[in-house]
């Protein structure tokens, strides 16, 4: 594992904090580049720091919420080839 991870207020044991790493990773689907562990009494505040996911454009195209067109059968692809694109005009 390759996850920085800092305690604070106290001591963890390292089977606790491979416990917190596995559970950041099943949780969220990636391991945390970096876990704050902050001890409070029989509590602890976890704040983890995960690497950035790209931002995926989605758009509305022939009543489907899509992101990208890949996955349209033939059928769709010529509905989208044949819509209309609807755009401003401008008279100076």
């Amino acid at each position: 594992m390759s996850c920085i991870v800092n305690v604070k207020n106290g001591t963890m044991d390292q089977q606790e904090i491979n416990a917190y790493i596995t559970r950041a990773t099943q949780k969220y689907g990636s391991e945390p580049l970096q876990i704050d562990i902050t001890i409070d009494g029989d509590e602890v505040e976890l704040d983890y720091t995960f690497e950035p996911r790209p931002f995926h454009r989605i758009r509305r195209i022939t009543g489907y919420l899509v992101g990208t067109l890949d996955r349209f059968n033939n059928a769709k692809r010529c509905e989208e080839g044949d819509r209309v694109k609807h755009t401003l005009h401008y008279e100076s």
